[in-house]
């Protein structure tokens, strides 16, 4: 490992690549990944889905991957993923797959985002990962917000500032650098930065009072990482560039108002918010010289090796100083001599029965069956009878990515019912007629994924709510504001993700075996506020 500022004596092109975080595809280091290592000593990779089979195979490649910087006689790198827990997660074969944040936010604990952080951490660190672009600290104080949504904690900043801050804690106990983002808030917009550009009309009191307090929460903790956002802000830069981009932002208000001295990274500059207005090439730059160590560009080889040259010419030039590459690559080195990225990682027959173990496991359930959320509970419908046939009502768009290891089906809401012993029907939204014979049905239970974006999930509950009445219970199984779309609705419980472990708590509270505890981390309506749950009849 590079130490006492030796870095200082690598040539321009050795200290640029150290700033860069580059992603690939396929499970194996491809020839393009092996290149930038080589000649330019990138400082980082990320992995995605396209990247992860199973856990063996991911410690696998991550094993090479540090075998071929060795070899290039580079420092070791940064591998980083997005681990957010819940619907957000690369990682689900193998390992403990954690709540959402939506979903801890609901447990009201800030011990559920710690505990959680820190077993996700060490499983990540065992498999040779060292960054996690996580945990998503973003207010979600817009409910047309079309990409933070259930990776918020809460639509209220203190309970955000509370669970980010115990996040930070918990990974970085294990040895794995937190990220936190998006600074400097990416909660109230209604656009998603991968497709566009957002901007929002905030003043300057508003935003300390909401978007940057669990920012200064979690920096008083010691976050290791800070990801910048694609929005525009023209209370903080009234050049309208996004923040990414933006001096003002990164080095007025994040390093010297405040006193940030940790990484900041960008999001990545192939999402269209920066792809289209500046190109890779030009936003590297900018978001350098802005105050940016390291940027992230996650897919296109060309863009990668345009974004390299781009910021070493720039540098020739004159148009970016060496000092600023410098004050950037000494940060950079600082955290990964911390993380001691020069450890071996752990041989994979030590690591694989430490991973997604029992006891992890039943760390992760403890903390789903405790966000569960008996919204409404106004009818007599509650909990199901097990001997009655139920129909079940699945939305076909609903992405399980991962079935229940205990199941022989998909892992869907039906599929949980029938293994704790529930007569259950179930029938896919799109089938050609799924309310066909609901008079025949004593109990009803309608899912919904997220039903303002998927009329055909409104209609359905609509509709069979008008045929069954109060023999109907609804389910949320990602956006708890479905709520408003279908307010006749006697019984409402709200899980905050379509996962198998999501599935099997929402389950057991249907059926009796499960007293739902868990609190709405949002306000649906001035009827259920935060912190609201209904008593059980």
């Amino acid at each position: 490992m590079v130490r006492n500022g030796e870095w200082r004596n690598w040539s321009l092109k050795e200290k640029i690549g150290q700033l860069f975080v580059f992603g690939f595809h396929g499970y194996e280091p491809t020839e393009q990944i092996k290149e930038l290592i080589d000649s330019y000593g990138i400082g980082g990779t990320i992995y995605f889905t396209r990247n992860v089979k199973d856990a063996e195979q991911v410690h696998s490649l991550s094993v090479e991957l540090q075998q071929l910087t060795k070899k290039a006689g580079r420092p070791p790198m940064f591998i980083a993923i997005d681990q957010e827990g819940g619907m957000v997660a690369r990682l689900v074969d193998g390992v403990t797959l954690m709540p959402g944040n939506m979903a801890l936010g609901a447990t009201a604990q800030a011990e559920s985002a710690q505990e959680t952080a820190r077993i996700c951490g060490e499983e990540l660190r065992l498999l040779g990962i060292t960054m996690n672009y996580a945990p998503c600290i973003d207010v979600n104080n817009n409910p047309d917000n079309p990409v933070i949504n259930v990776r918020s904690y809460s639509d209220r900043s203190e309970v955000v500032s509370e669970l980010g801050a115990a996040a930070v804690v918990g990974y970085q106990s294990a040895r794995v650098a937190a990220t936190i983002k998006h600074f400097p808030g990416h909660g109230d917009t209604s656009v998603d930065s991968h497709h566009a550009l957002p901007v929002l009309q905030h003043s300057r009191e508003r935003l300390d009072a909401i978007e940057l307090l669990p920012f200064r929460a979690a920096i008083e903790v010691g976050t290791d990482c800070i990801m910048t956002a694609h929005v525009c802000l023209p209370a903080l830069d009234a050049t309208g560039v996004p923040s990414t981009l933006s001096e003002p932002v990164l080095t007025g208000l994040l390093r010297q108002e405040l006193g940030y001295d940790g990484v900041v990274v960008t999001d990545c500059l192939e999402m269209s918010a920066i792809d289209e207005f500046y190109g890779p090439e030009q936003g590297s730059i900018k978001a350098i010289k802005a105050g940016a160590d390291m940027v992230l560009v996650s897919h296109t080889f060309s863009k990668q090796l345009a974004a390299l040259e781009a910021v070493t010419a720039a540098v020739e030039s004159g148009e970016l100083s060496e000092a600023r590459i410098d004050e950037a690559v000494e940060r950079v080195m600082r955290l990964k001599e911390k993380l001691q990225l020069e450890e071996e990682i752990t041989p994979w027959e030590q690591v694989k029965g430490e991973i997604g173990t029992d006891r992890n496991k039943a760390v992760a359930r403890k903390w789903s069956e405790a966000s569960v959320t008996l919204v409404k509970n106004e009818g007599a419908s509650l909990p199901l009878k097990r001997e009655v046939r139920t129909l079940v009502l699945w939305p076909d768009i609903v992405p399980v990515s991962v079935a229940d290891e205990m199941l022989s089906g998909d892992g869907t809401l039906g599929d949980f019912l029938s293994h704790y012993g529930a007569t259950i029907v179930e029938r896919k939204m799109n089938s050609e007629d799924p309310l066909d014979g609901i008079e025949s049905f004593e109990q009803i239970v309608v899912v919904t994924y997220d039903a303002s974006k998927h009329p055909q999930e409104r209609d359905i509950a609509l509709e069979a709510i008008k045929l069954a009445g109060d023999r109907v219970v609804a389910v949320s199984v990602r956006n708890p504001l479905d709520l408003l779309l279908y307010p006749e609705v006697k019984s409402y419980v709200a899980v905050y993700e379509c996962r198998p472990l999501a599935l099997s708590s929402a389950a057991k509270v249907l059926l009796g075996d499960l007293k739902p505890v868990g609190t709405l981390p949002l306000e649906i309506s001035p009827a259920y506020p935060f912190g609201w749950s209904a008593p059980l009849n």
